[in-house]
């Protein structure tokens, strides 16, 4: 198959110093009230870094506290809010929104040669909502925390006293601010292509923002009706999922696993796009298989909303239903391979550059690839009754979520760094700190694989002595991948205040974003630009003339 990608007008370089989005108006509300797509991917990156970090520190707080097979820091329900803040900030304030309400915020439109998102009011709209869930989120930990787990399962989550209305509330609020996100790329997808960008012309990391926004515009909705109707029910006692009452606490999960399997492609989608954009650009070839990749994102949107099944093999379901979800499971398998496969094709005989966006690529390619496997033996019937809230299931959960994701996240925010803030990290670090980050993970959860093979369960504050060498070094690991994180953090900061100046066209891409000046200005290009030929061609590119340094 021919892959291509498109050619462009190059944006011609001035004499003078312009302006660009960071340094065009100084002061709080020139922040707080701008329009504009990159200053709000920002905020964004601020927001959601912050939610990881706390989430991060929740996760290890829990892993020191399953040093001891008897606990070594909380007591049993102190335990359970620990554990709820970690999945909580971890998935709603991190995974979903991280990707595209930040780089993708900032990127989409440079991709499209747009000058911003098509409903940049609604986009700082979005902002504020996710910020607005995050404040009632920290809210509910001063009215007395939450302990329900990520999941909220009923009838826990109807019979507990903790705030469970309030973060239910956070919750509402967040999910609207990623269905706002993802009208606005619609929109601005469909609306806002330069000329000649033809949808079989768009870098694959707006085909993944697509299939997101898709997404989110039709599965979130669910998850806010399900939230409300747990609020009802804990006011009320209507008896919707409270046995009680004449209610059924399985349509609960239902309902929730029918918003949140789509969700897990929500958070893996963009990821999916930063590795397609990234595979290409550092080993200098065209992408192989670019139009089986595209389709194959939005032939996950469309499958991940068939598959809710599959978390629920132990609750009692039809052995018709356990079948048809299972085989489901299997065939989402087929256009997530597609695009492994072709990544690594791409790579195959490319020109590898060995730098820090590709490493956490590489990273990536492994640590989804044993995530992916391992959710197909999930997905086995017969095993899957084994291994069903285990550790096995902790462990694969997390080499999807924060393995995958995580990992791709950071891959982007290196690719894309010097472009943001035109000046370059200290590349010896970043190499360093990858490395550090895939040896701590894997320390962390391969343990895990192999004590919830052997039946411990999850979510456990105590467990049995036989267990504590699993879990000491899972404890290890944890502490391994957090001092890898803080150093990112580390240099990423420092190279605001001491780092180079970027090249105009740091890693030598193809695609609008690059021709951008670094950093773009407000209003991104000083001419639309005009695509001329295909995808990700790297024949046409003059190095010399964009690996000029900036300033």
């Amino acid at each position: 198959m021919t892959t291509h990608a498109p050619v462009l007008d190059a944006h011609k370089s001035h004499s003078e110093k312009p302006k660009h989005y960071l340094n065009c108006s100084s002061g709080f509300w020139s922040w707080a009230s701008t329009l504009d797509h990159k200053r709000i991917g920002l905020m964004y990156l601020i927001g959601t870094g912050l939610a990881f970090l706390a989430g991060g520190l929740f996760a290890l707080l829990v892993r020191l506290h399953l040093w001891q097979p008897d606990g070594m820091l909380f007591s049993n329900d102190q335990y359970n809010q620990i554990f709820t803040l970690h999945g909580a900030f971890m998935v709603f304030l991190f995974v979903i929104p991280a990707i595209p309400g930040s780089l993708g915020n900032i990127v989409l439109p440079l991709m499209l040669g747009a000058k911003d998102v098509a409903l940049p009011r609604l986009n700082l709209l979005s902002f504020y909502l996710w910020l607005s869930g995050a404040v009632l989120a920290a809210l509910a930990i001063v009215m007395g925390g939450f302990d329900t787990g990520w999941t909220f399962y009923a009838p826990y989550s109807l019979y507990t006293n903790k705030a469970v209305v309030t973060i239910g509330l956070a919750i509402f609020m967040l999910g609207f601010s990623s269905i706002f996100t993802g009208l606005n790329f619609i929109v601005t997808t469909h609306k806002l292509r330069a000329p000649g960008l033809t949808w079989f012309r768009m870098p694959l990391f707006v085909w993944a923002l697509y299939a997101t926004s898709l997404l989110q515009v039709l599965a979130t909705p669910v998850l806010g009706i399900t939230i409300l109707l747990v609020a009802f029910e804990r006011l009320y006692n209507i008896g919707i999922f409270d046995p009680r009452l004449g209610g059924d606490p399985v349509l609960f999960e239902h309902f929730f696993w029918f918003y949140s399997h789509p969700a897990v492609y929500i958070m893996v989608l963009p990821a999916f796009g930063i590795i397609s954009e990234l595979v290409t650009v550092h080993s200098r070839k065209p992408l192989f298989g670019y139009k089986l990749i595209a389709f194959s994102s939005l032939a996950i949107a469309i499958i991940s909303f068939l598959v809710w099944g599959h978390h629920m093999f132990t609750s009692g379901q039809s052995t018709y239903a356990m079948f048809a979800f299972s085989f489901l499971t299997f065939f989402v398998a087929i256009p997530t391979a597609i695009k492994e496969f072709s990544w690594v094709a791409t790579i195959w005989k490319g020109s590898i550059a060995l730098n820090s966006p590709m490493l956490y690529t590489l990273a990536f390619l492994i640590i989804f690839a044993i995530g992916g496997l391992t959710g197909v033996i999930l997905g086995s019937l017969n095993v899957d009754l084994h291994l069903h809230d285990t550790y096995f299931v902790v462990a694969h959960f997390h080499y999807v979520m924060m393995g995958s994701i995580a990992l791709a996240f950071f891959a982007g925010l290196h690719h894309w760094w010097p472009k943001m803030f035109g000046v370059m990290y200290n590349e010896t670090l970043a190499k360093i700190a990858c490395l550090v980050i895939f040896v701590g993970f894997n320390a962390t959860f391969i343990p895990q694989f192999i004590m919830g093979s052997q039946g411990m369960p999850r979510r456990y504050a105590t467990y049995v002595p036989e267990f504590q060498p699993y879990h000491s070094a899972s404890t290890i690991g944890a502490m391994i991948l957090g001092s890898g994180v803080a150093l990112m953090v580390f240099y990423l900061v420092a190279s605001l205040l001491t780092g180079k100046k970027a090249m105009q066209n740091q890693w030598g891409g193809v695609t609008l974003d690059w021709m951008s000046p670094t950093p773009p200005p407000l209003e991104n290009f000083a001419h639309t630009p005009k695509v001329t030929t295909e995808v990700y061609d790297y024949s046409t590119l003059d190095l010399k003339s964009t690996q000029t340094p900036i300033g």
